[in-house]
């Protein structure tokens, strides 16, 4: 009875622990393996179709470097919850929508 109470719970929680068993199952089979990132592979391919590394290319754009961590982190704080009021918004019409129809 209370594992149909926490069906979701359960379920959410197998799924976390398989992930990890599945993390750790892959990674022990290549321990010196390295895991590189969308970044690295992008600029293979630049260098691999020009002929030239993607550190030789400027940006079209100066890069504006913020003047503490602090900034930075606010800033990032801020995009992060512009962006939940967003999603929040466009959830709650959705609602509302459901709700009247």
């Amino acid at each position: 009875m209370m594992l149909r109470r926490y069906r979701l719970e359960v379920i959410a929680l197998f799924a976390i622990v398989a992930f990890i068993g599945l993390f750790l199952l892959t990674t022990s089979f290549a321990p010196d393996a390295e895991f590189a990132g969308a970044d690295t592979a992008g600029s293979a391919q630049v260098a691999a179709l020009t002929g030239r590394s993607a550190e030789e290319f400027t940006p079209l754009v100066p890069q504006w470097e913020p003047p503490s961590g602090e900034i930075e982190s606010a800033l990032f704080a801020l995009q992060a919850a512009g962006g939940g009021l967003v999603a929040g918004y466009i959830f709650g019409r959705w609602k509302g929508e459901a709700k009247k129809g």
